[in-house]
């Protein structure tokens, strides 16, 4: 453990998820990918669709799917305000293809219906960063 670890939260709408001292943890921010170390300037991030990486010993401990949601950061913590939180070795590959292709149909299907069409196209981008984060392991 470093000396000085970054207390790490992940909040799911249902429960707190996780909360543990981390050596680093990057979260994908909407506006690309940021790590946080100790002392880290405070901030708040809109998290898009993609992969915490969470790091102890130099390397990726743990990789953790969200669907979206919000980051806070102070220079102790980082807490993760997820849509949808799962860990990226309990995702199933045909389960996601079958949820994109679905979605694709209803955007199909939505016709005038700005909702509906809405939706459909939110849960399609869920489903292929999905299946990114799945194909490209970023950190090994």
């Amino acid at each position: 453990m470093a000396d000085n670890p970054v207390q790490f939260e992940l909040v799911s709408p249902e429960k707190l998820l996780l909360s543990e001292e981390v050596e680093m943890v990057v979260v994908p921010g909407v506006e690309g990918d940021f790590g946080v170390l100790p002392g880290h300037a405070p901030m708040i991030s809109t998290v898009r669709p993609g992969v915490i990486h969470v790091f102890e010993g130099g390397s990726v401990k743990s990789r953790i799917f969200v669907a979206g949601g919000f980051a806070e950061v102070t220079a102790a913590r980082c807490t993760v305000l997820a849509e949808e939180a799962v860990p990226l070795d309990e995702i199933d590959r045909a389960g996601v293809e079958k949820d994109l292709q679905n979605a694709n149909d209803d955007i199909r299907d939505a016709g005038g219906d700005a909702a509906q069409l809405a939706l459909a196209e939110a849960r399609a981008a869920t489903a292929r960063a999905k299946l990114a984060a799945l194909d490209n392991l970023v950190y090994q």
